[in-house]
């Protein structure tokens, strides 16, 4: 069920959905951590990694496209990763001149920038797959239930809902600058003034965006108070993980241990 249209849950009935909230969890940190830990040039356990993802991508019902399309906010972490092609020392590959520098790239840079990107990656479709198939209140409670500090949950929680807050009133503001404003009728010009002018009413929406978000929380907050908030969300205790869930657990941790393993003792 949707309750907002930035929730990135999507309702399925697979198997991926289905698993308790602590398992999604940990195997999702501990796929990611493996990912983060694997040598660089290990390309045979990327290419494992990679069919894990992919397997989870397909049995979560959620389609390859779908979790690709927003993979790709990992791009802004490769393109930062883009100068160690040529400030890593190795083999030369290419040189590019630049006025009076002369940039050379190196074998063992395009190696490591190849590897930062394939981590990137697969650690975003990973938290994709983690986000769409997981409702955020069980992720909480999974949090908890792993021993996260109860005041970094909290501020996750509260996060993640004041972020719905700050939306819902910069559409508000959207829908009152929209009923206010009128378009012209003369063909081939837009309607409103200069760029300073578009650029003041801007800065005039942001500041009263930033006020009218911040008087509504507080509002939440003391509401919040009056019924019985102490810093923590009360939530009915979690079952007891299964013979099957705690399995899944072991095999999960014991397939990324080997994975690491494999890749240290070739190319650590």
């Amino acid at each position: 069920m949707h309750l907002h249209f930035l929730d990135p849950y999507q309702p399925r009935n697979s198997p991926v959905h289905a698993l308790d909230a602590r398992l999604k969890f940990v195997l999702t940190l501990a796929f990611i951590l493996t990912v983060s830990l694997t040598p660089a040039g290990a390309w045979p356990v990327y290419i494992l990694l990679l069919a894990l993802v992919v397997s989870a991508e397909v049995l979560s019902g959620l389609g390859i496209g779908y979790v690709q399309k927003r993979a790709l906010l990992a791009l802004p972490f490769v393109l930062a990763a883009l100068p160690v092609i040529f400030t890593l020392y190795g083999r030369p590959l290419f040189s590019l001149p630049i006025g009076g520098w002369t940039l050379t790239a190196s074998v063992e840079g395009l190696e490591r920038f190849v590897s930062v990107a394939l981590k990137s990656w697969l650690s975003m479709q990973a938290a994709v797959v983690l986000a769409a198939a997981t409702q955020f209140p069980e992720l909480l409670q999974a949090m908890r239930a792993v021993g996260i500090p109860r005041l970094l949950v909290a501020m996750f929680g509260l996060m993640w809902r004041y972020l719905f807050v700050l939306v819902d009133e910069a559409l508000r503001l959207m829908r009152a600058r929209a009923a206010r404003s009128a378009w012209g009728t003369e063909a081939g010009k837009r309607s409103g003034g200069s760029v300073a002018w578009r650029a003041r009413v801007t800065g005039g929406m942001a500041g009263s965006l930033f006020l009218r978000a911040f008087e509504r929380s507080d509002r939440i907050y003391v509401a919040m108070l009056a019924r019985g908030y102490d810093g923590e969300v009360r939530a009915l205790p979690l079952p007891p993980l299964r013979a099957a869930g705690w399995f899944l657990l072991a095999a999960g941790l014991t397939l990324f241990g080997l994975l690491l393993i494999f890749a240290y003792a070739f190319w650590g």
